[in-house]
């Protein structure tokens, strides 16, 4: 097995630990709502320090349920999943590109400085 290989099934174990321990553990238990986000917490936070709070905006936008929300927010994150895996997709097709290029024009010629071709050398 390769070294990246075991990096990668290093990582996959460590995230699915991340995903699993919480629940195993119990973390959550005796609350209402044991896995509400930060923005929730926060809010409770303030409510209960300083219940005259004003908050400053209100929300464009707000779901009719919470399910609606959480539907939202994985369809913005597998947006931005594929808007990182096309970038790096990319990226590594020119590298690639630009490495059979130079493959070949080695074998007959010295290969041109990068931005410019052939010819122009």
């Amino acid at each position: 097995m390769s070294r990246n290989a075991k990096i990668n099934g290093l990582l996959l174990l460590l995230v699915a630990a991340l995903a699993v321990l919480p629940l195993a553990l119990g973390l959550g238990e005796g609350k209402e709502e044991p896995f509400t986000g930060a923005d929730a917490q926060a809010e409770a936070a303030i409510s209960e320090l300083k219940p005259d709070y004003e908050p400053w905006f209100s929300p464009l936008y707000e779901p009719p349920s919470g399910d609606v929300e959480s539907a939202l927010f994985a369809l913005q994150a597998a947006l931005g999943a594929g808007v990182l895996a096309y970038y790096f997709g990319v990226r590594k097709g020119r590298r690639q590109g630009a490495a059979a290029a130079a493959a070949a024009a080695a074998p007959g010629t010295a290969a041109a400085p990068s931005g410019t071709t052939a010819a122009e050398s």
